[in-house]
């Protein structure tokens, strides 16, 4: 009896389309910035604008700068072995990016902007469905691009264990987050009626993806202080920085 072959899937996954041939980082990427601002511009088109239009565009821009900035920062902190020999390659800041850094650069740089314009107002909630999807969707080139990204787990012998390319089959953690991130989303918009004031959501789903970012990286390879990643603390500092809001955010979510 004959078998059919395996495929055998190469990574990274160049993305093919007749001659030119591209790297799925670079494809996803842009897709995933070109996706949120779409979905941020549809929104602040659609929701009641509490701001104003100027102001809130200088929020955006505020939240892009700080979060490329944080994102390559943490990123750099994650293994402090280099910079404390002084043997740090410059090159590694400009290249290396994590959607954590990211995501807390992009939250202090808009408070420092609010504060600077005097604006008390929440303004969070117009971005968790255009980060979600921008974070699902830049995940998939994360997957795609194999060991190289840094983003896969550790060994499993779960079925669905990945072989990225060294002949180890690994947790596929790309796929559990954008399986999380999915998910958050649907459980914020199912919530989002019954949110006593603005901000919740965006409360709600920081303290979620910090949560689950907590869990996820103890089965990723990292470089690790009493027994957690940089990375990882600095998701418990923003989940302490939000947690005098949880008891009510919590007693929202019991009586739904």
């Amino acid at each position: 009896m004959r078998h059919t072959p395996v495929a055998v899937v190469t990574f990274p996954v160049y993305l093919t389309i007749g001659p030119v041939s591209a790297h799925p980082h670079w494809v996803f990427d842009v897709l995933a910035y070109t996706t949120g601002i779409w979905l941020l511009r549809r929104r602040a088109r659609r929701e009641h604008d509490v701001v104003g239009s100027r102001a809130r565009w200088v929020i955006v821009v505020a939240g892009i700068v700080g979060g490329v900035v944080g994102s390559h920062l943490l990123y750099m902190l994650e293994d402090l072995a280099p910079l404390g020999s002084g043997a740090y390659d410059a090159d590694v800041f400009l290249q290396g990016k994590t959607i954590v850094g990211g995501l807390i650069g992009g939250l202090v740089a808009v408070e420092l902007v609010k504060a600077r314009r005097g604006i008390t107002v929440a303004t969070g909630d117009l971005f968790v469905v255009p980060l979600a999807a921008g974070m699902a969707i830049g995940r998939i080139g994360c997957f795609l691009t194999g060991l190289a990204d840094g983003t896969s787990g550790t060994a499993t012998r779960l079925p669905w264990g990945v072989d990225f390319g060294d002949g180890i089959l690994r947790h596929p953690t790309q796929l559990y987050e954008i399986a999380f991130l999915m998910m958050l989303l649907l459980f914020i918009m199912r919530m989002a009626p019954r949110l006593q004031l603005d901000g919740d959501a965006f409360k709600i789903f920081f303290l979620g993806y910090m949560s689950f970012r907590v869990v996820v990286d103890f089965i990723k390879p990292a470089t690790r202080v009493a027994g957690i990643s940089v990375l990882q603390w600095a998701c418990l500092a923003v989940i302490v920085y939000y947690s005098p809001h949880l008891p009510r955010l919590l007693a929202t979510v019991r009586r739904s």
